[in-house]
């Protein structure tokens, strides 16, 4: 039985998901019949026959790139023809926007833009949304002075998830679970209109580019980026990032007039991680690799995406190391360099048409140090199979292999000296900035860039939405024990008076008046306590001091044992006789096998409040998540599985799918 189908979750799911559907449904914007709203400050606006258009080139005449009438290839094809080498350059180039204490560098801004002639850039900034919108605008209206008037498109990598630490935020977008929580949950249309969500708020906000879902197995329970994954069943991550693009591009046929482009990573094969699982931003973790032969589930996870037609994919950093497939030995190369991948596999076997956008840095140099696992301050390059090329030889090579723009590279000199050399055809170049031009114009951004401060306050701080992702972050805990009924809690007694049960917590940050306004009691003495409320991360190591991303990557050891703080606090209380509920925050599949003799009952998280966590402990909400990997019995059986196999570890604690409810019903 698969375990994952709707038909194993209660009406309130699927309540939920109605919900959603009725409060955020609306009608998706196709490519406009009529006239569009026009937003420009600069740029002349000219009226024929009553309608309104941007000159953006200031010629004082409609081109057919300025002329919304057309379709989004013709005014593609026509603005291509009309740009320098330079602009066609600068639109490969995929730039990083810089900011401190809560501003954007403006002035740096400007050279990217007019100098450099990027017309796509990351934003990292996180601010209040009505000013988050205000200063994107101001981006805007600087790229508004380029030769040709080409807006900037905004790209961001996932801002909607409640991480591991953000627990008390008060953010005004809504949060939700991590992906492995929603892939708990298992229900489509709540991904999908949680998609919707996101491409509201990122819209009002002036973002136009998601850099995701991810579509990589997670397969190897080591690595450290299973946490932003759908977890390890190919079908189900299939129908998952399906249905999230379909949500955040406004449809099935790509992005629309009001859709934000879906960036789907990392083709192929990232989550197979071998050596220990480390990961691939970092030197010592450039290589994925298939000894159980599974390659294909790697690929079968990315079919919805192609189905729903989304607008851009991103190859894996790693290489995919001694592999050879369908009789096509691997070139020991990182994805943005694989010809094979992207080409033969991508391009030809699935059809995809869309834009391929390299991952951050593969044009950078990793020194001596760096691949020795040594960048304290900063990234380093990630130029896997080409560390000893040269930057020219990279681009050349990223070019050639099929990738059309190249993510966190700001220097356009060398895409230039490779045409001028003859290293690369003009011609070449004129199809990638094409695919890049052609999702500008499906989303509007030529037409108006601008967005309005109030309406993205208006619709970021959506109490529906907030609602709405706070009852997914309760659905998808997982429950893993529940011994003697303990839970939900009771907090009357058989007279039906209020018992006040008295709680100690531990990792658990909530002030006595949240607590008591429950019906609970705090006590800061386990002596005194009835009950332990604890909350755990799962376990891992710092193997890597002297890397940035060794720092903050979970690496190492998943199993609990003696020793760990929190894991000999956590069996202390035990010890004392006082009943523990606890929650592991599965960032990675953990090893529960000590912990679970010292729990009455146990949840896995992916990401709640302490207030929704609470909730659900008392009843007021119900667990509806079952785990969407399998949690392994011990390190032993860890390091027997295959790095690319889905749940396959010799007797596993709790398998895939593994999940109780409160009425005791698996």
């Amino acid at each position: 039985m698969n375990m994952y189908q709707p038909s194993c979750y209660s009406s309130s799911v699927f309540f939920l998901s109605f919900a959603i559907s009725l409060i955020f449904f609306q009608e998706v914007v196709a490519q406009p019949e009529q006239q569009p709203e026009i937003g420009s400050r600069s740029i002349p606006i000219l009226t024929v026959d009553g309608l309104r258009f941007r000159d953006l080139n200031r010629n004082e005449r409609i081109d057919p790139y300025e002329d919304w009438r057309l379709s989004a290839e013709e005014r593609s094809a026509d603005l291509v023809s009309q740009m320098s080498l330079a602009e066609k350059v600068g639109t490969m180039l995929h730039g990083t926007v810089q900011f401190a204490e809560g501003q954007y560098d403006l002035d740096g801004t400007r050279r990217l833009l007019l100098e450099k002639h990027i017309t796509s850039a990351i934003t990292r900034l996180e601010i209040e949304p009505s000013e988050l919108a205000r200063q994107n605008n101001s981006l805007q209206e600087l790229a508004e002075e380029g030769r040709l008037g080409i807006p900037l498109t905004l790209s961001s990598d996932p801002r909607n998830y409640l991480r591991w630490g953000a627990y008390r935020a008060a953010p005004v977008i809504s949060m939700w679970p991590e992906p492995l929580g929603l892939a708990s949950i298992g229900d489509l249309e709540i991904v999908r209109r949680l998609g919707e969500i996101v491409r509201l708020e990122y819209r009002a906000v002036g973002i136009h580019m998601a850099l995701s879902p991810m579509a990589d197995l997670a397969t190897e329970p080591r690595w450290g980026r299973i946490s932003a994954t759908f977890g390890e069943e190919p079908e189900r991550v299939r129908d998952l990032v399906r249905a999230y693009v379909e949500g955040i591009q406004g449809g099935r046929s790509g992005p629309s007039y009001d859709g934000v482009i879906s960036v789907v990573k990392h083709w192929a094969g990232y989550g197979a991680a071998v050596e220990q699982g480390f990961d691939g931003h970092m030197a010592y973790g450039r290589w994925s690799g298939f000894p159980g032969g599974a390659f294909e589930k790697h690929l079968q996870a990315f079919e919805g995406a192609f189905e729903v037609q989304a607008a851009g994919v991103m190859p894996t950093y790693t290489i995919l190391r001694d592999f050879v497939y369908e009789g096509h030995p691997m070139e020991p190369v990182g994805g943005g360099f694989n010809s094979y991948l992207l080409g033969d596999l991508l391009r030809s076997r699935y059809g995809f048409t869309g834009m391929i956008l390299s991952d951050w840095g593969i044009t950078e140099d990793c020194n001596c140090e760096c691949m020795g696992g040594v960048n304290r301050d900063v990234m380093g390059g990630t130029p896997w199979g080409m560390e000893k090329a040269s930057k020219l030889e990279r681009y050349v090579k990223a070019v050639e292999a099929g990738v059309d723009q190249l993510g966190g590279s700001e220097e356009p000199e060398y895409l230039i000296e490779a045409v001028e050399r003859g290293l690369l055809e003009e011609g070449r170049l004129d199809v990638s900035v094409r695919r890049i031009l052609l999702d500008k114009f499906r989303i509007g951004l030529f037409e108006n860039p601008y967005v309005s401060p109030e309406e993205a306050l208006t619709v970021t701080s959506n109490p529906e939405a907030q609602a709405a992702g706070l009852a997914a972050q309760q659905y998808s805990l997982v429950l893993l024990k529940n011994e003697g009924a303990l839970l939900p809690l009771r907090i009357t007694g058989e007279s039906g008076q209020t018992a006040a049960p008295r709680i100690y917590f531990l990792g658990v940050e909530l002030d006595a008046a949240a607590v008591e306004a429950r019906g609970l009691k705090v006590v800061t003495d386990p002596a005194q306590a009835d009950l332990a409320i604890v909350r755990l991360k799962a376990p891992r190591e710092v193997l890597h001091p002297d890397s940035r991303f060794g720092r903050s990557m979970a690496e190492g050891n998943l199993a609990f044992e003696a020793g760990q703080k929190d894991f000999d606090e956590l069996a202390s209380l035990a010890a004392r006789g006082v009943p523990v509920i606890a929650s592991v925050n599965l960032e990675r599949p953990a090893v529960l096998t000590a912990l679970l003799p010292h729990v009455r009952a146990l949840f896995g998280d992916f990401g709640i409040t302490h207030e929704a966590f609470l909730d659900v402990v008392l009843g007021k909400s119900e667990p509806k998540g079952r785990l969407p990997f399998e949690l392994p019995s011990s390190m032993a059986a860890v390091e027997a599985q295959s790095s690319d196999v889905p749940h396959d570890s010799e007797r596993p604690l709790f398998p895939i799918g593994f999940g109780f409810r409160y009425e005791g019903q698996r």
